[in-house]
């Protein structure tokens, strides 16, 4: 059986009634806002020169071409807030754009002043502002909060990337009323099922998937393998978007973030945004599929 649901809701189109399918979208629950099912992370893939601006152009042409809209970056990423900002200008989809970033320093006036400059270097506006690994999460989310409540940003949320840091995502989750929290989940690694998927659900957080892939050693475990049988039941060609149904499969999950610098990967990736996504079931037997 397949599953079309998300949060309660069935996964929208990003333009109903368009000449051609897009993107499925799923709903941020702190404001019922629609954002496309696959976006883009930045991390090392956009952190270049100028001589490799043409490729990710092209790179972030065909996101957009395909329904894609979320971004994500940090200060953390070198320059890849200003290769971003740099690079929107040049796709005419531009004021659809979802972008998040984040905060990565201590004490209030130098995360106020990365900040501003983050927006800055993204073009001017950020929807998504996140305590990037939880640093001085404290100080920082107070400024967050008048921000929201200013307008300057329209969400707020925390981020990590490592398994121990779970428990006090979870605790942050129960006590202050985030809109996003950002985690590392995948077909091999479902720490993220036992408890924080189900608190996001419970409190209404939306959440974003950093490492669907595990930064690429998926691909290595499937090396050479034949995609099981079950994949045609839901239009998958290839193990990248195997992977990525896998994660949208879960219906907390509201957008994985993978990150590529390659067209070819790109084009396949959003891919995965589009038709059914696995019940219960059906994740089970791609987890057996695999031997995980």
């Amino acid at each position: 059986m397949l599953g079309v649901g998300a949060g309660g809701a069935a996964l929208a189109l990003v333009r109903p009634g368009a000449a051609k399918p897009t993107m499925s979208t799923r709903k941020i629950p702190s404001s019922g806002q629609a954002i496309p099912v696959i976006g883009m992370g930045t991390w090392s893939t956009f952190d270049v020169g100028r001589g490799h601006y043409d490729a990710r152009r092209t790179v972030l042409q065909a996101f957009f071409e395909a329904g894609g809209r979320v971004i994500d970056s940090s200060p953390m990423y070198g320059r890849a807030e200003k290769v971003v900002g740099e690079l929107l200008p040049d796709v005419p989809q531009r004021a659809d754009a979802f972008i998040a970033t984040k905060v990565w320093t201590r004490g209030g006036k130098r995360g106020i002043a990365e900040m501003e400059d983050s927006i800055r270097k993204m073009g001017g506006r950020v929807d998504l502002m996140q305590i990037h690994n939880l640093v001085d999460w404290r100080t920082h989310l107070p400024t967050l909060r008048a921000w929201k409540a200013e307008g300057k940003i329209r969400y707020l949320g925390v981020t990590h990337y490592q398994l121990s840091a779970f428990d006090e995502l979870e605790a942050i989750m129960e006590t202050e009323s985030m809109d996003f929290i950002q985690l590392p989940y995948s077909i091999g690694m479902r720490e993220a099922e036992k408890r924080l998927l189900p608190c996001a659900d419970k409190t209404g957080t939306a959440v974003l998937v950093m490492r669907p892939f595990e930064g690429g050693s998926l691909f290595s475990k499937v090396k050479g393998r034949a995609l099981p049988p079950l994949a045609k039941e839901l239009g998958i060609q290839s193990w990248g978007q195997y992977f990525l149904k896998f994660v949208l499969g879960h219906p907390t999950v509201t957008c994985p973030i993978p990150a590529t610098s390659k067209l070819k990967h790109m084009r396949d990736n959003v891919g995965a945004g589009h038709g059914p996504v696995p019940d219960a079931k059906m994740r089970a037997q791609m987890i057996a599929a695999l031997g995980l």
